[in-house]
């Protein structure tokens, strides 16, 4: 019997991760075979093969190239590019992971031409509809057909907001199946340090690691300003080391901020590859961050995450995890920041499922699936 395509979706960076091995267990599979479109929605050509190359993933059978522009504009193009090789490729269902523009776009189209859909990291709330990505979460759930959740507490958002419990599978998280599964392959801190730079023993006492990207944070001059100018401050405490997001660079040039990060115990550095910043992760003192993938992330790693965010749709970092959410008040990041140079952070502990074996149990939930309708 020939095998059934899943037509499988990422769009930005931060899908690489879950796509991965999502990928490798369908193509173990003697039932299903993926099909894989890249919408082009993270348009570094660079950092998307890096990513590629180092998590083992397949090039793509199609890359759509739709590249930024505004919200609306942007998940518009992925719909207009995405519609005609659905018709094409006629796959049983399509597949997406996450929450960014191309997560919703490429499951409205499916859900309208009565494609099934898949929703891998189902149920994630921060419960901010200022958010872009909780908009995106709320409404791909409620147009998905299968729900993998990463999370028990996922499923209970799901229910208050009417999604029948059959459609939902508690699986556990495929971003800690590429952590795990690469984290043999990190590279050592030491060597990207050196790489970006940095002056022997610069972080001879450890080091904090910062990714900053968010637009609530980035965005408002001020905003940026003043988490800066705490930033700057910690490091004189422990060293700072900063992979810059594009986005995030030229919103500091725009606003004129460039001399705050100019500071002897402050590395700049660019964009990371998947093991540069798995291994910068893993041997950090702590991470400052507003990513939400980076909160899942330490947590599986043990080491303490100060959340530059209001509030987040991963409460279980914070509840079993190495999580602080401090927003961007001063004041709290140097409380949370001193506890952890003093104590040692929030030790945590892994969650449920967080095992590497959550992509495995998404194909076998498949493969149960499809055997149903046979």
């Amino acid at each position: 019997m020939p095998k059934e395509k899943i037509l499988c979706v990422v769009g930005a960076r931060p899908n690489f991760m879950k796509i991965a091995p999502v990928m490798k267990a369908l193509h173990g599979s003697n039932v299903l075979s993926p099909y894989l479109v890249h919408t082009g929605q993270h348009y570094d050509a660079a950092m998307k093969h890096a990513f590629f190359e180092q998590l083992g993933i397949p090039e793509p059978d199609e890359d759509l190239g739709v590249g930024s522009a505004s919200h609306a504009l942007q998940t518009a193009e992925i719909m207009r590019r995405f519609e005609p090789i659905l018709e094409r490729e006629r796959p049983v269902a399509i597949l997406v992971v996450g929450d960014v523009n191309s997560t919703i776009a490429c499951a409205l189209v499916a859900a309208k031409r009565d494609v099934p859909v898949i929703h891998v990291e189902a149920g994630l709330r921060s419960y901010d509809r200022r958010m872009p990505e909780e908009v995106n979460r709320v409404l791909t759930d409620q147009i998905s057909d299968l729900l993998f959740t990463t999370e028990r507490e996922a499923e209970d958002n799901l229910r208050r907001e009417g999604v029948d419990p059959g459609r939902v599978h508690f699986v556990g998280n495929v971003m800690i199946d590429t952590l795990l599964g690469h984290l043999p392959r990190k590279v050592p801190a030491e060597t990207t340090l050196a790489g970006a730079g940095a002056e022997t023993g610069f972080a001879a006492e450890g080091y904090a690691l910062l990714t900053l990207h968010r637009p609530a944070n980035v965005d408002d001059p001020a905003t940026l300003e003043g988490l800066l100018r705490t930033l700057r401050d910690l490091a004189e405490n422990l060293p700072l080391v900063f992979p810059v997001h594009p986005r995030t660079e030229g919103k500091i040039r725009e606003a004129g901020l460039q001399a705050l990060l100019e500071h002897p115990r402050i590395l700049l550095t660019p964009p990371q590859g998947y093991l540069e910043m798995l291994g910068l992760m893993a041997e950090a003192r702590l991470v400052l961050t507003d990513s939400g993938g980076i909160q899942e992330e330490t947590t599986a790693l043990g080491v303490p995450c100060i959340t530059l965010r209001e509030n987040t749709e991963r409460p279980i970092t914070v509840t079993q995890g190495t999580n602080t959410i401090v927003g961007s008040d001063a004041g709290l990041i140097r409380e949370a920041f001193d506890d952890v140079l003093a104590s040692g952070g929030k030790a945590g502990r892994v969650p449920e499922l967080w095992d590497g074996k959550a992509a495995q149990r998404i194909v076998q939930t498949l493969e149960a699936w499809r055997a149903e309708d046979a």
